[in-house]
């Protein structure tokens, strides 16, 4: 058996490098390193697949949301509500900013933000919501745009974790993650479902005006060279890492559709497991793309477990295992314990298991049986 991997970046690339090594060398050759042709392929092929008007690829994905809420025109002392349950990024760029991050928490199937906690946290105070698509499943679109319409309220959304993944409307009709909203942010770490060989990240919208603006945050504030019409930042994906992208594009399906298939078979081994919740699915089954494959695991030590599989060669990860709001970075005394029930009792209990592209049957197997014969004792 292949040594197992939370993340197979190697097994990857050894499949595809006939495609993205030439890629590479052309950027090479041209010396086009900043913002070089490949750039502009890979933006326009991104927003093809998206089905989006505007995508802005810049350095980084928590840049990303940073450049979103600046391009929003967002102020000081401005709220913004997000999800407790998630990585620091999200709620960083929001202080970073001097906007006041407003925690709230999750929903205890999907881990996803959820909506009453939404509605009970607007205050006249309140400019936008950014809901996160944690793990690769969608948060509940449909409901957040209403209560965006309903308060004339932003919506950013935290597209890191779920790029690819469809999300399906109450009447069947489908679009693209992160593209709902007024703008999406999304990251190109090496382990995302998208990854590049370095940093990145893409903002995307429909929106033309807020579109310009972007570009030219990304830039200096530069739309004319050495002309600095608002107040931008360095954030450029640099044209290796576009090459690489561009190079997988065409393959992203392929990869989520395998991550799917890889899912499907954790959950047919923990079908019978009482200890073990696998993760919740609704809607159509692209609604996940698994960037991580999740379990909530109860009535057995988590930690215990942990130990164990790392002891058996298997990697494994917890994400994540501090709240937001207990990170001495963003506490508060607004905050209420009674308000993150669910948040508290997930980092108790999650555990996520090896996910990615390269994933076999040999593997899976050992995965869930040492697993099983934990819990069996």
């Amino acid at each position: 058996m292949k040594k197992i991997q939370m993340v197979d970046l190697k097994g990857q690339y050894n499949d595809i490098k006939a495609i993205v090594n030439p890629s590479i060398q052309e950027v090479i050759e041209n010396t086009a390193f900043i913002n070089g042709p490949k750039v502009h392929e890979f933006q326009k092929n991104l927003e093809s697949y998206l089905g989006v008007k505007h995508v802005i690829p810049c350095a980084n994905g928590t840049d990303a949301l940073q450049i979103a809420m600046m391009g929003l025109g967002l102020k000081p002392g401005d709220e913004v509500i997000t999800a407790d349950f998630t990585f620091a990024a999200t709620v960083e760029v929001i202080a970073l900013l001097q906007l006041t991050p407003v925690l709230v928490d999750v929903n205890e199937d999907d881990f996803n933000i959820n909506i009453e906690a939404i509605k009970k946290a607007i205050t006249p105070k309140t400019k936008a919501i950014v809901p996160v698509h944690l793990f690769g499943q969608c948060a509940n679109m449909e409901a957040i745009m209403e209560i965006a319409k309903a308060h004339n309220l932003f919506v950013i959304e935290d597209n890191a974790q779920a790029i690819g993944a469809n999300y399906t409307y109450k009447d069947g009709s489908k679009v693209k993650v992160g593209t709902i909203g007024d703008v999406g942010a999304t990251s190109f770490f090496p382990s995302k479902n998208l990854g590049c060989y370095g940093d990145g990240g893409a903002i995307f919208t429909n929106d033309d005006d807020l579109a310009h603006t972007i570009r030219g945050i990304v830039n200096h504030g530069m739309y004319e060279r050495y002309h600095h019409d608002v107040v931008g930042v360095n954030s450029r994906l640099d044209s290796i890492q576009a090459a690489v992208l561009d190079a997988k594009l065409p393959l992203l399906d392929t990869y989520n559709k395998n991550r799917i298939e890889a899912a499907n078979k954790y959950d047919n081994a923990f079908k019978d497991i009482d200890a073990i919740e696998t993760p919740y699915r609704y809607g159509s089954e692209d609604n996940h793309v698994f960037h991580q494959y999740t379990l909530k695991i109860k009535g057995i030590d988590r930690d215990a477990l942990a130990k164990h599989l790392n002891d058996k060669g298997i990697p494994c990860g917890v994400y994540y295992p501090i709240p937001l709001h207990k990170q001495k970075a963003y506490a508060d005394t607004r905050y209420d314990e009674a308000d993150f029930e669910v948040t508290n009792t997930l980092v108790k209990q999650v555990i996520s298991l090896p996910m990615h592209t390269e994933l076999d049957d040999e593997q899976i197997e050992y995965i869930t049986s040492t697993i099983i014969n934990f819990i069996n004792g």
